[in-house]
């Protein structure tokens, strides 16, 4: 498979890309593994399966309340399930004035435009900066991932790993545990939005044991190959239920207390000019 360039979700081309490409190349099967290609793909099922490509997806209103951070806070608080507060700009004037926040976009992923503030008057100028923004409380804790297989009967496998050491929103160092309460919960967090196939749940264990969900994302997380790691069998289950076969809930399990650390190492520093003309040397395109 040759990678191919394609438009961003948000391009009014990206539907009719996508179904060219997926004929041209007999594609299968197709897993999103970013939150804005959610919503296109779903759309785009009937036309999709007309083509024998494969897709596992929740419906459009499930897709909604996960990838839409207020909507999202709205369902959960319908279902008793306890998520930061959260308020949208118009109306900041409600936001305690003493609280610790967090001003992030409405919708989007990862770390982007995200801002922790100790003031209502900051927040409040940070909505005027940030995307479609919403301000929430900030959640102080253990952090937590569960890596989740929801088959096509609504039966959840769950895995959970701890955010031991977080940057610019990603786990570089994050460890399998078990807890019945959180894996308990984060199953209602999937029943509540109707999650379906592969997908992740984040939250937080305060230091007197209160959990909190901050966000479902209907995909895989980064930091999944600590889950293969320690024993899951995630990714050949997906494949399992992608293609419309049973899901063996008993590959879903995993080894308490196995660690994964991730590494990033600066490759090169130097001089671009010096680059162009080494490369120019060598007859190559830079």
């Amino acid at each position: 498979m040759v990678p191919q360039v394609i438009p961003l979700a948000s391009d009014p081309d990206y539907p009719s890309v996508m179904a060219c490409l997926c004929r041209d190349q007999a594609v299968e099967g197709v897993v999103a593994g970013i939150e804005p290609d959610l919503e296109p793909l779903t759309q785009m099922v009937t036309r999709l399966e007309g083509d024998g490509v494969r897709l596992w997806l929740p419906d459009a209103l499930s897709v909604r309340a996960c990838t839409d951070k207020a909507l999202f806070h709205e369902v959960l608080t319908e279902h008793g399930i306890a998520t930061p507060r959260t308020w949208q700009p118009q109306h900041i004037d409600q936001v305690p004035d003493s609280a610790e926040l967090v001003v992030k976009p409405r919708r989007g992923h990862g770390a982007q435009n995200v801002h922790f503030v100790r003031s209502r008057e900051h927040a409040r100028v940070l909505c005027e900066l940030v995307p479609e923004p919403i301000v929430q409380e900030r959640i102080h804790g253990s952090e937590f991932t569960a890596d989740c297989l929801v088959d096509r009967t609504g039966r959840a496998s769950v895995i959970l790993r701890r955010r031991d050491l977080v940057k610019a929103g990603l786990a570089t160092v994050s460890t399998t545990f078990d807890d019945p309460n959180v894996r308990g919960l984060v199953v209602r967090t999937l029943d509540a939005v109707g999650a379906r196939g592969l997908c992740c749940v984040q939250g937080f264990v305060s230091a007197d044991g209160t959990i909190t969900i901050t966000e479902l994302n209907l995909r895989i997380a980064g930091g999944f190959p600590l889950t293969e790691a320690a024993g899951a069998d995630l990714v050949g289950q997906m494949v399992n239920g992608l293609f419309g076969l049973p899901v063996d809930h008993s590959r879903l399990t995993c080894r308490i207390g196995v660690f994964l650390t991730n590494y990033i190492e600066t490759l090169a520093v130097g001089d671009v000019a010096e680059l162009e003309r080494t490369v120019a040397a060598k007859g190559e395109a830079p």
